[in-house]
């Protein structure tokens, strides 16, 4: 390898049946001199990945078998923690076993942080994926506010910004011309995949939390980062694509009287409820009085639709969740929630 100025360490958690997409993960990051690792948690996957990994014949790939799957939270957690203490990596930059970067990745996220480190205590970049429709709004200019930590939001809902809403998105509609991305947007926080750290930023927030187990966890762990005074900063030049679609896309509602909490309810949708409920109310709840009221109207409305839908079962487990998080009941939960 020659001799060059900065190290990455990229760092990936895989699980299932995922070969056909972390091997396109694996062959573009090895493909840059400055990546000097790659650290591959195996969360109990379906086939034998050291195998696979073996096969490949770089050095620089370390994978970390599990027995059993240890959820995102741990996931990252184990990889971070491997890096850190393990590696000579300056920067850790974390990708989903599906996110293939762009082809120049590694020069972009450098040169964006020469450019930047010296504007705020902390400093972190963030890639833009483009299946991110509130990210590329924010590139273009738009105020993140209008997305993240909205004040007494409960599962996103709140009555009072319901005009706002609305006069957004016939903005939205008026203005369909593609606006050009600023250089570089501030984001509160930021999933995982995209994620870019210089090493020390670890021994300033700490891993993620594995009380969450699945989804938020992602959310929670990079607030820190702005929490602590830091900056993460949007970089538009550097893309990650997702090769597999996210939960969720392509859901159609069947009518108003409808659902996605309800219609695709899984333990997917139990810890993404129970963990936004319990990072949300803690971070974004300036008054009980208005989170209890978006509370009371949002549940009131599922409950109805649940029971001309025939989900008054799913009801009852997502009202579950919702205790939980409030509760702060959190870690891996028993599947007889889900």
């Amino acid at each position: 390898m020659a001799n060059i100025k900065h190290k990455i360490s990229v760092l990936t958690v895989t699980y299932g049946n995922r070969w056909n997409f972390l091997s396109q993960v694996i062959e573009r990051v090895l493909g840059f001199e400055q990546v000097s690792n790659v650290v591959i948690v195996n969360n109990a996957s379906d086939y034998n990945v050291t195998e696979k990994v073996s096969a490949l014949g770089d050095n620089r790939l370390n994978v970390l078998d599990f027995a059993e799957n240890l959820g995102s939270a741990g996931g990252y957690k184990a990889a971070l923690a491997y890096a850190h203490e393990h590696t000579d990596a300056d920067f850790y930059f974390l990708l989903d076993d599906d996110n293939v970067p762009d082809g120049n990745f590694a020069e972009v996220l450098l040169q964006a942080f020469a450019e930047l480190k010296y504007k705020n205590a902390i400093t972190a970049l963030y890639s833009l994926r483009p299946d991110r429709k509130a990210h590329i709004k924010i590139a273009q200019g738009e105020d993140p506010k209008r997305y993240y930590l909205v004040p007494n939001n409960f599962l996103g809902f709140n009555v009072f910004r319901i005009p706002y809403n609305q006069l957004q998105k016939w903005r939205d509609k008026q203005n369909v011309s593609n606006k050009a991305y600023q250089k570089y947007a501030a984001l509160p926080y930021v999933p995982y995949g995209g994620l870019f750290l210089p090493k020390n930023v670890i021994d300033i927030i700490g891993y993620p939390d594995e009380r969450f187990y699945l989804y938020v966890d992602d959310s929670e762990f990079s607030y820190r980062i702005t929490a602590a005074g830091g900056v993460i900063w949007l970089v538009p030049a550097c893309q990650v694509t997702d090769v597999d679609k996210s939960q969720g896309v392509g859901y159609k509602p069947k009518g108003v009287f409808s659902s996605v909490l309800l219609d695709q309810w899984s333990f997917r949708t139990y810890y993404h409820v129970r963990n936004r409920i319990f990072f949300y109310n803690r971070v974004a709840t300036q008054s009980k009085f208005i989170f209890n009221l978006n509370k009371f109207l949002l549940m009131n409305w599922l409950k109805f639709i649940s029971i001309i839908n025939g989900q008054k079962a799913v009801y009852k487990k997502l009202a579950t969740a919702v205790d939980d998080g409030l509760h702060e009941r959190l870690g891996k939960a028993d599947s007889a929630k889900f």
